[in-house]
């Protein structure tokens, strides 16, 4: 289950991730009145917790830094309610998918499996999950798929940052590490999480200090412990479709791939972010 479970986020990933980078929800959460995509970024993903402060995103999102997440928050909530956030990113989105993905086969069956998976989910320790369930679920085909596909996506990402804490790597220090083993430029986290130069430098010298990283690389000893926080982080994930027969979720696999290949060779997603998704193994290249 652990293998099927990395599937599903792979090709769930692509489907939750148009709300970041398509242009219509950026568009919807600017219409909102969320100034600046920072603003609508942290509005729209943390809405599911009401207007929450910056020290809870800070502490639930994991990877940016307080001083990032406090340049948005909690303004946001004086220039528009997290109800206007969730209407912006799910009308947003399903437009995007609209674009993208127009009539294409499996939809709906694919929105109830995986609403499905996500309701048999536990929700203990996943508070990011926990707050995405609770919103009433879309009855719309296409919004339904983008709820279940987030509904997942938080859920596996709870886990994972239960999984580094436990492991005694910090949010920043994942991203260094990741980007190490997967050749990930370190500009793109310059540009994505404001991780510049320094910082850079600092948290390379840190994870030396546990034999973790060595004159600016990954040693062995960090590619093992990066290794174990992925199976763990997926094994955390599996337990998401326990609700599933296999049939079931062979369906679910062989329904997504289509959809997540259509959406990643629309182009709205970069080919390099902090998501840490292999795009050209989405498409099967």
């Amino acid at each position: 289950m652990r293998d099927t479970a990395r599937q599903a986020w792979m090709l769930l990933e692509p489907i939750h991730a148009v709300t970041y980078f398509s242009p219509e929800p950026l568009a919807a959460l600017r219409e909102a009145g969320y100034r600046g995509f920072w603003m609508g970024y942290f509005a729209g993903r943390a809405a599911p917790l009401g207007p929450a402060s910056a020290e809870l995103v800070h502490a639930l999102f994991y990877n940016f830094t307080p001083s990032h997440v406090g340049k948005a928050l909690p303004d946001a909530w004086s220039f528009a309610p997290p109800a206007a956030a969730l209407g912006a990113r799910l009308d947003g989105s399903v437009a995007a998918l609209r674009r993208l993905l127009g009539d294409a086969d499996g939809i709906e069956r694919a929105a109830d499996l995986a609403l499905k998976a996500a309701s048999h989910a536990p929700a203990e320790g996943r508070a990011l999950f926990a707050a995405n369930r609770s919103l009433a679920v879309p009855t719309d085909p296409l919004a339904r798929l983008w709820h279940a596909a987030t509904l997942l996506r938080e859920h596996r990402g709870d886990g994972h940052v239960a999984v580094l804490v436990a492991a005694g790597i910090s949010g920043r220090e994942a991203h260094v590490l990741h980007a190490l083993t997967s050749g990930t430029p370190a500009e793109v986290y310059a540009v994505a999480r404001g991780l510049g130069e320094a910082e850079w430098s600092a948290l390379c010298e840190d994870l030396s200090l546990r034999g973790l990283v060595a004159d600016g690389q990954v040693t062995e000893l960090g590619r093992d412990v990066k290794a174990v926080v992925e199976e763990q982080t997926d094994r955390l994930a599996a337990t998401a479709y326990a609700g599933l027969t296999a049939a079931e979720m062979a369906e679910l696999l062989d329904l997504l791939r289509p959809l997540a290949r259509a959406v990643v060779a629309g182009g709205d997603l970069p080919a390099k972010s902090p998501m840490g998704l292999d795009l050209d193994e989405v498409l099967g290249e």
